[in-house]
């Protein structure tokens, strides 16, 4: 029961974190509330994971959501090497410009 109450506070704080980021970024906010309801569900109703996993292939609930979550992470790590390598390109190039510009001077 501990986990389960842990589990909810926790997933309750993505939800507020996701509410207060609405503006600034909606698709990242609304995954995050899909995200933390289908846990909170699945916390409070886990026969449902297992159930889910079954139909899947798996073995247990647990199991297809550890594989859920290392593939989504995988994703928003390869999403921000991306984001990155982006922006330190375009840093590349406002230093090259600046010093070019100091240069002419």
């Amino acid at each position: 029961m501990i986990a389960r109450i842990f589990l909810t506070v926790l997933l309750s704080g993505v939800l507020l974190y996701a509410w207060k980021e609405y503006r600034l970024s909606p698709v990242v906010a609304f995954l995050s509330v899909l995200a933390s309801c289908w846990g909170l569900y699945f916390v409070w109703v886990p026969e449902h994971a297992t159930e889910l996993a079954h139909l899947a292939g798996v073995g247990r609930g647990v199991d297809l959501i550890l594989y859920t979550w290392v593939v989504i992470s995988l994703i928003l790590l390869l999403n921000l090497h991306l984001k990155l390598r982006a922006q330190m390109e375009t840093i590349t190039l406002l230093a090259r410009s600046i010093a070019l510009t100091n240069a002419r001077k």
